[in-house]
């Protein structure tokens, strides 16, 4: 890969992304759009990546937002072209089989609150600020934060976000439902290293099919819903990794996955 906004790395299991342009306070351009996305190419390909940490560089922002001086000389289907590539990749990040984390370190304002919101945990340190203050520059999010917002806090809340375009502080945010974790600066991404080492090491498919039945059942009533979970359940029976972890649950050891 060739990335020059985006540092990366892998430890243990554990891929960390740390967007890097604190000048510009991590903000996401259309070339730090297509290293995330290039990024993901590399994470699906490679099966040592079992999760993924996503983080900003410096003490001051995660992302805070989209590059708004790019944005303003857009026409409207370069516009529209725009958000699609934002919102592509958003869902890919989201669609991962891995689970991801946000180690929210500083602002994750318009964008940098979508991308946060793609991922399957948010962890915030106490000067993390969320928001959608697209509503200020005469925009709306465009990544699909209307959506996604409205799913984590519910739709009165994500209104209120969105359409006041004012920030909520990391304590707030965890009280409305959009951070589960608010730790000091120092704390924030050791604990996100310990929850992604912990989750890979558990066996990927019984993690793959954990995050896909719980979005699939969102979206549909909740018999179907539950024919999904016993239908994925069912299908691990076939895995090596789940005979494993049955065998050493009875002989009391601790099992040893291989992503079979």
């Amino acid at each position: 890969m060739q990335l020059e906004n985006i540092l990366w790395s892998i430890e243990d299991g554990v891929g960390v992304a740390t967007f890097n342009r604190p000048k510009a306070l991590n903000a996401l351009d259309t070339r730090t759009i297509g290293e995330l996305s290039q990024l993901l190419d590399a994470v699906l390909a490679d099966r040592a990546v079992r999760a993924l940490i996503l983080t900003g560089a410096g003490d001051k922002a995660f992302v805070a937002g989209a590059d708004i001086a790019q944005m303003a000389g857009l026409s409207p289907l370069e516009a529209r072209r725009f958000a699609e590539r934002g919102e592509r990749t958003l869902a890919r990040l989201e669609g991962l089989s891995i689970p991801t984390i946000a180690a929210v370190n500083g602002f994750a304002l318009g964008g940098g609150c979508e991308l946060a919101m793609a991922c399957d945990l948010v962890y915030a340190s106490g000067r993390a600020r969320f928001g959608q203050p697209e509503v200020n520059l005469g925009l709306i999010p465009a990544f699909g934060g209307t959506q996604r917002l409205a799913r984590r806090v519910g739709p009165g809340r994500a209104l209120e976000i969105i359409l006041t375009g004012e920030p909520i502080d990391a304590v707030k945010a965890k009280e409305v439902g959009l951070v589960l974790e608010v730790l000091a600066p120092e704390q924030l991404l050791p604990h996100a290293l310990q929850v992604a080492r912990k989750v890979a090491s558990r066996a990927p498919a019984a993690v793959a099919l954990a995050k896909r039945t719980l979005h699939a059942g969102l979206a549909v009533d909740i018999a179907t819903a539950g024919e999904l979970e016993r239908q994925a359940f069912a299908l691990l029976f076939g895995t090596e990794d789940t005979k494993e972890g049955l065998k050493a649950f009875v002989e009391k050891r601790p099992p040893s996955y291989r992503g079979t």
